[in-house]
Parts: structure tokens; sequence; C-alpha cells
């Protein structure tokens, strides 16, 4: 029961860590997420500036290429609406043509910016098939949008970054378990009065939504964020 505790957990750490993780300042992160930040968070790549700069500062310091690899990150170069690029992480390779990604603040989610987008479509449409040129799931559409948008290519973690990423995730699901756990003794009072947080958690695991709502209800109680 512990296992698939932590597995139902394991899904829902990349969202909760977004409240967690301080800035380069100390302070606490605000829930509304620059795609740069957390493409560094997941992918352990230590790039810093804007998005449109990342294939340039990468050049020596990681390898790059031009085909999709789980875990690296895809450059796209400036446009007149997104003016300063955007990078998004390979979740996984579905097809030569298809890939998964996980990014922040692409699509607007229930009417608001600087959300969390995880394993959504996107699609090479290059003529070369080169990733020159692809597609991306937006969300208001439930589908694929309708512009194409210009990529520099794939930046690869190397080994230290891999350890990096791997890291901020397990950290993220201890302290996910901890909040879930705090939350279900916080309404165990109320619900069930005697009953521990362990035992709520368990009764919670049979529903994912109970989970989320647990860890809802905790990262809601943190002012810091």
């Amino acid at each position: 029961m512990l296992k698939r505790t932590r597995t139902l957990l394991g899904s829902l750490a990349v969202a909760v860590v977004m409240t967690l993780v301080p800035t380069a300042g100390g302070a606490a992160a605000d829930t509304y997420w620059q795609c740069v930040p957390f493409a560094r968070l997941v992918s352990g790549i230590q790039i810093f500036g804007d998005a449109y700069t990342w294939w340039k500062q990468a050049l020596g310091k990681y390898e790059e290429g031009f085909t999709p690899k789980a875990g690296a990150v895809l450059c796209f170069k400036p446009t007149e609406r997104m003016r300063l690029g955007h990078v998004a992480v390979v979740s996984q390779v579905l097809t030569d043509r298809i890939v998964q990604i996980t990014h922040a603040n692409w699509s607007p989610i229930e009417g608001s910016r600087g959300k969390i987008e995880k394993d959504v479509t996107l699609v090479d449409v290059s003529p070369q098939g080169d990733w020159s040129q692809v597609k991306v799931w937006y969300d208001p559409n439930r589908d694929l949008g309708g512009s194409t948008y210009a990529t520099e290519g794939f930046i690869y973690p190397d080994a230290k970054a891999r350890v990096a990423a791997n890291s901020a995730i397990s950290r993220t699901e201890n302290t996910a378990i901890a909040m879930a756990q705090s939350a279900a003794n916080q309404m165990a009072s109320v619900v069930r009065p005697g009953a521990g947080p362990l035992q709520m958690l368990s009764q919670a695991v049979d529903s994912t939504d109970r989970i989320a709502a647990l860890i809802a209800a905790a990262t809601k109680g943190d002012n810091s964020n």
C-alpha cells in the first residue's frame, strides 16, 4: 500500500515542487512559473538567462543535437509574440515525429498562464524531419495549436545534470508525502476523530483525486507561496 502511495504521489511531484523550490533570492517560489526555471529544475541543466539564449550558452557545456531524447531540453526560437523564446523538456519519445513534453507557461489553463503542462504532445512538422519546425499541444483547443514554431534543437543533460534532476524530484516526492500526511492529520480530527495520518492516507490512496486534494489542502495553508 505504501509503495502504491509513493507512486501516486510521485505523479504529482512536479506540480508540488513548483510551490516549494526557493528562488535565487531565497524567497519561496510563486505558483506562476516561467519556462526557464521549470526546465532547469526538471532537466538539471544549469543554464540561466532567457530561453532564446540557452542554445548558444550550451555550446561547449552540454551536448546538442537534433534528435529527441527523454530528458533533453528543446529550445524554441523567438517569435514576435514569444520574444524571449521558450524551452521545454522531453518527457518521452513516441515516434520519429511525435514526442511528449513537459513545460511551463505555454497554454492558459483555466484562464491563467504560468501553469505546468505534463506529458503533452509535440509534433515535428519540418520538411527534413529534423525537428526544426514543430506544432505544440494547446490546451484551450484540446489539440495541437494552429501555429508552427521554429526551434534550435535539443540540449542533452550530462550525468551531473541527471543526478541533480533526480535529486530534486526525490526531495519533492518526500516533501509531497510529508505534506499529504500532514494534511491527513489535520483532516482526521474533523472527519474521523482518533484516526491517524497514515490511516487516513491509506484510505485516500484509492483515489488519486483524494490525494491531490490532500496536497492542495496542505499547500493552500502555506502562506509563504
